[in-house]
């Protein structure tokens, strides 16, 4: 029987590209288009079809990281695009409007991150071993979208390039008091302070970024310049001169997004400016995949630019630049990916074999969803007064500035 619903769904779902399925019985079944090479699937878990049909998200990515689903050629990155376009494609097949709906009714309190679910959730991804981070990430240890102003950028390059296209957008001076909600194990307050001359407050729910950063600052002889608390940046007192939020806004659930704004607008001084730099989806609101709620990011939802602009609105900020990153994240995604793989002997010794197919499918499918089903990076720009920050973005790019009142000279 889940068999054959497994079948009648894959026939409604599999519009773009094709699909070959193996059952555990030994059927061969093939979906989509008759002329595509297709991607080969073979179901060796008998109680995986069952699963599938149930919750089908969540099955898929366990049947890969317990190997009861296995792909010709191990065509991870082959199996996740089919699956992520007509995902795009076919979002209204019946059996994802019930699977959607249901998720968009509990969203609430999956994403109630109040200040000790927020630590915990935290402790989940980012508590695990440093070196783990150090197999894929930049020497910087700079989790999040990277920006290739230069296709050719290696990714230690476009993690520089995204750290002072955000400080250029931070408007900096010498001696200024920085805020960073969620500051990683340091990388951007460290650059910041050593390169712009202000200092940083950061905080993290991380006790292991935490202890990094704070070692990072001391090595740096940066101390005096740059603090790093192991906090709620709901408990923080006082204004500052600018806050920077990077890659933390996805964890602070829909529940909670006026307390954050609202925050953002508590904390800044009158003439503060403030850069929120999140994953966002291009799409109406949602909700979170069960496999990536349960493995990845506990708490974590991708906002969709109505929501956020909803609290900001309703916490009185002015909202004076946005910009929208597409695929640069996908790019930085395969670099990591690529990092991971050159490296999963260490991984496999630092955790186990299932570990490394849980943190390549993870990757890899965070990868196909930028690149095919309308995710992206939101930069937001936001101030209490509209001239905190110039009336153009020509302060951003000065040498192009340069270049156009030369040519009208």
């Amino acid at each position: 029987m889940w068999d054959r619903m497994l079948d009648r769904m894959l026939r409604d779902f599999i519009a773009v590209g094709a699909l070959q399925v193996q059952f555990p019985n030994g059927e061969v079944l093939r979906y989509g288009e008759a002329e595509a090479e297709p991607v080969t699937l073979r179901i060796g878990d008998p109680g995986l079809p069952r699963r599938l049909v149930l919750n089908t998200e969540m099955a898929l990515g366990e049947g890969y990281m317990d190997g009861g689903l296995a792909i010709d050629g191990d065509d991870l990155g082959g199996l996740l695009a089919l699956a992520t376009r007509n995902a795009a494609a076919n979002g209204g097949v019946w059996w994802r409007r019930l699977t959607q709906t249901l998720r968009y009714a509990r969203r609430k309190i999956d994403q109630n991150n109040p200040a000790f679910r927020a630590r915990q959730n935290v402790a989940h991804h980012y508590d695990l071993s440093g070196a783990l981070y150090d197999l894929f990430l930049d020497a910087d240890r700079q989790y999040s979208c990277a920006y290739f102003a230069n296709p050719s950028m290696t990714l230690e390059e476009a993690q520089a390039a995204k750290k002072h296209h955000i400080a250029a957008k931070l408007l900096l001076e010498p001696g200024m008091e920085v805020f960073e909600i969620g500051c990683g194990w340091g990388g951007m307050a460290l650059t910041l302070a050593r390169d712009y001359g202000v200092k940083v407050l950061g905080v993290t729910l991380s006790e292991e970024q935490h202890k990094v950063a704070t070692a990072r600052a001391e090595a740096a002889g940066l101390s005096d310049r740059v603090r790093f608390e192991l906090k709620d940046y709901r408990a923080v007192k006082g204004t500052f001169d600018r806050i920077v939020s990077i890659g933390m806004f996805e964890h602070v659930g829909v529940p909670h997004y006026r307390e954050y704004f609202d925050t953002v607008r508590e904390r800044l001084n009158e003439g503060g400016v403030a850069l929120i730099h999140t994953i966002g989806r291009a799409a109406p609101p949602g909700a979170t995949s069960p496999w990536i709620t349960k493995y990845i990011f506990p708490g974590g939802y991708v906002p969709a630019l109505s929501e956020m602009a909803t609290a900001v609105e309703a916490a009185g900020l002015y909202p004076t630049d946005l910009e929208v990153w597409r695929l640069h994240y996908a790019e930085t995604l395969k670099h990591w990916h690529d990092r991971f793989v050159a490296n999963e002997d260490k991984a496999r010794a630092l955790y186990d074999e299932r570990f490394c197919r849980m943190w390549r499918y993870y990757l890899k499918a965070s990868e196909m969803t930028f690149r095919h089903n309308r995710q992206c990076v939101f930069q937001v720009q936001l101030a209490r007064a509209q001239e905190a920050v110039p009336l153009t973005r020509d302060y951003l790019y000065p040498r192009h500035d340069a270049a156009r009142l030369s040519a009208a000279e």
